[in-house]
């Protein structure tokens, strides 16, 4: 017993002298939910259990080592299945309308099949990744017109999501979806479209103000000839609408095409610090530290652009864990559905009729507002948004209630709700259906959810809010109830 006695003193009397000696000392479970709040879209019990034990470094190694390049979620089925642009014009007005009706359910499903990635995936960092770099490299598919184009964007971004930016910027120019979006296929000798060399100066690289409009003109010169293949949707370079002339941009001069300029682009240190600022505002709060921002966003650039380098420095710096950024930023529409069925572990189907809760709430994948961007933060929140988050989150715990509302909810559908999606009607019987059996699908399960943490209200409150409540919880609340008072709280939106 007294060597029993005298080795619990030792390991004590290390423990508390391992902070004094500089050794880092586990994170702990409220700096544990947090980091798996903001990398991913929630933080399981089983998650935070595991990471607690790691330290900071540890724990951001362990994201960062888990992220993938491919979706675990099969492909859509027609993935692969491009229609020729030079096809559809050729086709009769009913063949034309029928495809239209049959691309509308396609880009649906687009938005369904990535929320089940992002829901399924062991590397929610990657979707977050991805994600982001969906807002920042913007196309929509309301203008490309291709659920096919969307989808291989999409893969491209999950590819370089975590690599390096400088392979991912020049990949993402060439993609035809960005081609299309960007007006680039029209960018030709004589007669240069200035929409790309605008966009990937002050929206990709170096920020607002930082070249001019001479800068833009010469580069937009580079990128003459740049194109897509009509049969196929395929990159395709045309060397005859090329300017093949000396062009100067940002000082520099020489008979440039586009991957010169965007080399001269990464050249710029400010491009290193407008990435980082971003990612920044992405993870850690939304005013950026500006002394911290350029030591990231050096290392950022001697690394050679490697992404996971600026996430490492970001997602390790003591910022990210002070109190004063805890509950800072608001979850977007994707995150907040995301979060909430995998938090509390919510069965569910097919997920169209989450894809259509998103762009209600504001954030339709594949359909950003315009070439910016959804703008985040406290502009996902206005007394509609508010509201339609609420009643969400309300009749998701009334799975019962949320069945028998279903027809009601088609009939709105019907008239038009969800953004992005003009007339839901037309989607057709087949795909109607299918919505009402994936609301009847879903299913809580309450009390194994609860078993979880033992009948304890404050150990619950704290797997579900990274604050304290705006309105107090009743210490004797339970179940159903408190679960409801929890997800109803202002606080609740926030991570």
């Amino acid at each position: 017993m007294r060597d029993l006695i005298r080795v619990i003193t030792l390991s004590w009397a290390i423990a508390t002298a391992m902070p004094a000696l500089g050794v880092p000392s586990p994170m702990g479970e409220d700096e544990a939910r947090l980091l798996l709040t903001r990398t991913g879209f929630a933080a399981t019990a089983d998650d935070v259990r595991v990471f607690s034990r790691l330290t900071r470094e540890q724990a951001v190694e362990r994201l960062l080592a888990g992220a993938r390049t491919t979706a675990v979620t099969p492909a859509p089925g027609w993935s692969s299945e491009f229609t020729s642009f030079r096809r559809l014009r050729q086709l009769p007005e009913e063949e034309k309308k029928a495809f239209l009706q049959r691309e509308l359910v396609k880009s649906l499903e687009l938005r369904a099949w990535w929320l089940e990635e992002m829901l399924r995936t062991p590397s929610p960092l990657t979707e977050r990744m991805t994600l982001f770099w969906h807002n920042h490299f913007v196309s929509s598919q309301q203008k490309v017109r291709s659920p096919v184009l969307m989808y291989r964007q999409n893969t491209l971004l999950r590819r370089y999501a975590l690599g390096r930016f400088g392979e991912l910027l020049h990949a993402v120019s060439k993609a035809p979806a960005m081609i299309v979006f960007l007006d680039n296929a029209s960018n030709r000798r004589g007669q240069p479209n200035e929409n790309f060399a605008r966009e990937v100066m002050e929206l990709f690289t170096l920020g607002e103000g930082r070249y001019s409009e001479t800068d833009i003109k010469e580069a937009a010169r580079a990128f003459t000839g740049w194109s897509i293949e009509p049969d196929t949707g395929q990159f395709k370079f045309r060397p005859f609408q090329h300017d093949y002339g000396v062009k100067t941009v940002l000082g520099r001069s020489g008979n440039f095409d586009g991957d010169d300029v965007l080399d001269i682009l990464l050249a710029r240190p400010e491009s290193a610090e407008f990435i980082t600022a971003k990612l920044w505002r992405e993870f850690v709060s939304p005013q950026p530290d500006p002394v911290e921002v350029k030591r990231v966003a050096a290392r950022f650039r001697a690394s050679g652009f490697d992404i996971k380098v600026a996430l490492r420095g970001l997602l390790t710096c003591p910022a990210l864990y002070a109190p004063e950024n805890r509950g800072v930023l608001v979850k977007s529409p994707v995150e907040l559905t995301v979060g909430t069925l995998q938090l509390f572990r919510v069965e569910t189907g097919e997920l169209t009729p989450f894809a259509l809760l998103t762009a209600a709430l504001g954030q339709n994948l594949f359909a950003p507002p315009n070439v910016k961007g959804w703008p985040g933060g406290e502009a996902w929140i206005n007394s509609t948004t508010l509201l339609a988050r609420k009643q969400f989150l309300e009749r998701l715990f009334r799975a019962q209630e949320m069945r028998t509302e279903s027809q009601a909810m088609m009939a709105a559908l019907r008239g038009g709700a969800g953004p992005g999606i003009r007339n839901p009607g037309k989607l057709g019987p087949e795909m109607r259906d299918r919505f009402i059996k994936a609301l009847t699908d879903i299913h809580f399960d309450e009390q194994t959810w609860m078993a979880a943490f033992g009948g304890d209200p404050r150990a619950v409150e704290r797997a579900v809010l990274l604050i304290e409540p705006v309105n107090p919880i009743d210490p004797g609340m339970q179940g159903m109830d408190l679960i409801r008072a929890l997800t109803q709280d202002p606080v609740y939106q926030l991570k």
